[in-house]
């Protein structure tokens, strides 16, 4: 399997007050190409840079610069975003189907590794792959006289940025369906929707910024010179009583044994104490005070589901989950083969790349109630990252 990326340089300074492409300017001692064709090292197995032909020989020059350790080549810009991206599709002829492919504006040059890898996590096990920002602001939908005519449910809008991922047998069909049928689309993932193929939506960065405006340089050398991202650390800790008649729920999986865990939901003690960990990192209470044991609505709730809702919460206060280490503290059952499986569900729910999140599974010696099998507890650290912008 190879990684495909189709880098977008061919746009202009015009709003950005510039005689030139606003990609060939100098930040921070490095162009805006140059920092974005470096973002992809250690993904990229090839790169297609889509520019105009009389900026070709400077952009060779930064890859000179730069040593990429990937083939990169050339393909020309068209007239609308939506062409250039069908132009860098038609070049790739030796991707097969399976292929991963990344689309990405040469104007975020401050993407970061981390982002990278959710998204091509996202399209290795969903076959797409975007990076959002929850909206926290209030939008509202007008019409030509500029007066209000709906308000649209924010929980459920994003901000979208790029890189964008898919496998190549689906975006290069998408894109050859669009084209041919005349539909243009404001982004990548636009193609798969007029296709009918769902987009997964996976963490963005507030630091993945579009440089579009003047103010945009500002911000960009801020984060560049001072730094924007701040790691906050919270700690979970929950206890539940076994009882019979239960099913046994940790991590979301499903533990076979003849006891399980008392409570108003499933009782999941791991995911109660990771939730817990999560809001007290982001200064956000506990979830007591989200899921509490008197609302009937939880009743039998899925900690899946409340973990879902938790990291929704969370990103909606300007926080991402770095990474989690849950230890689960149980006499009985021995719960090893199951660990992995545990992991990779935290994984998948929160959309966190490979190797951070961990689950370990410990005794108490038969000491205390634990020792004794009358329940089960939990311990989670969780780190989050605070973007500030």
């Amino acid at each position: 399997m190879k990684t495909f990326v189709i880098m977008l340089a061919g746009g202009s300074g015009s709003r950005m007050n510039l005689h030139e492409n606003k990609i060939l300017m100098s930040l921070c001692g490095k162009t805006v190409i140059r920092r974005s064709m470096e973002a992809f090292r250690g993904f990229a197995d090839e790169m297609v840079i889509v520019s105009k032909p009389d900026e070709h020989p400077f952009v060779l020059e930064q890859i000179s610069k730069a040593s990429l350790p990937f083939i990169v080549r050339f393909a020309s810009a068209g007239k609308t975003r939506q062409e250039s991206v069908h132009h860098g599709l038609r070049s790739l002829d030796d991707a097969k189907d399976e292929d991963i492919v990344l689309i990405h504006d040469a104007a975020r040059c401050l993407v970061d590794s981390a982002l990278i890898e959710r998204v091509i996590t996202s399209v290795k096990e969903y076959g797409t792959g975007i990076p959002g920002l929850a909206v926290t602001s209030t939008y509202k939908i007008c019409n030509q006289d500029l007066y209000t005519e709906s308000t649209p449910d924010r929980s459920r809008l994003y901000e979208i940025q790029t890189p964008q991922g898919f496998r190549a047998g689906l975006v290069v069909n998408a894109s050859q369906k669009a084209m041919d049928d005349h539909i243009e689309c404001t982004d990548d993932a636009g193609l798969l929707e007029y296709s009918g193929i769902p987009v997964k939506i996976v963490p963005g960065s507030v630091s993945n910024l579009k440089l579009t405006v003047p103010d945009d340089i500002r911000k960009a050398s801020a984060i560049l010179e001072g730094g924007k991202t701040h790691l906050r650390a919270g700690m979970g800790y929950d206890v539940h009583q076994l009882v019979p008649d239960r099913k046994l729920i940790l991590c979301g999986v499903e533990i076979n044994h003849d006891l399980g865990l008392l409570g108003h939901s499933d009782a999941d003690v791991a995911l109660h104490a990771l939730m817990d960990a999560m809001l007290g990192a982001c200064g956000l209470g506990d979830i007591g005070r989200y899921f509490p044991d008197t609302d009937k609505r939880w009743e039998g709730a899925s900690s899946v589901d409340l973990l879902k809702k938790v990291n929704q919460m969370i990103q909606q206060h300007g926080f991402y989950v770095a990474n989690a280490d849950i230890t689960i503290v149980a006499q009985r059952p021995k719960l090893l083969p199951y660990i992995e499986n545990m992991a990779e569900n935290i994984r998948k729910t929160l959309s966190l790349p490979e190797n951070t999140v961990n689950v370990k599974a410990t005794t108490t010696e038969h000491l205390g109630f634990v020792g004794r099998m009358e329940g089960i507890s939990s311990y989670a650290i969780c780190t989050v990252e605070e973007k500030r912008g």
